[in-house]
């Protein structure tokens, strides 16, 4: 994917400012606002790292063991009429919920993707 760092367990999405003549990342999935820059994708990338790193001692020093956001598992999806219709209809004929088909093919499209 374009425009998107990853450091052990995280992700940053990335930017570049015309205005600033840098990259600009912020790190996505946590609590916090943690953002980073660089001239370079070089100095982008350890930017990244040392964010990272001082985000997880400002936890360790919180006491905060999850660093991550946490998930529910519910969300809303926003696709056209025509394409509700028809995986409402696929997921009907296979015997499943449309929630079971939304979820089984995110299930495979991240299998794939790895």
């Amino acid at each position: 994917m374009d425009n998107v760092l990853k450091y052990n367990d995280f992700i940053a999405s990335v930017k570049y400012s015309e205005a600033d003549e840098a990259f600009i990342g912020r790190i996505e999935g946590i609590n916090s606002i943690v953002s980073f820059e660089g001239q370079s994708v070089k100095e982008l990338k350890l930017a990244f790292q040392q964010a990272t790193e001082s985000y997880m001692d400002f936890c360790r020093r919180k006491g905060i063991f999850e660093p991550q956001k946490s998930y529910s598992g519910l969300f809303n999806v926003r696709i056209d009429a025509d394409l509700h219709r028809r995986a409402a209809i696929k997921a009907k004929t296979q015997g499943h919920t449309l929630n079971a088909f939304v979820k089984k093919a995110i299930e495979r499209d991240l299998e794939l993707a790895y």
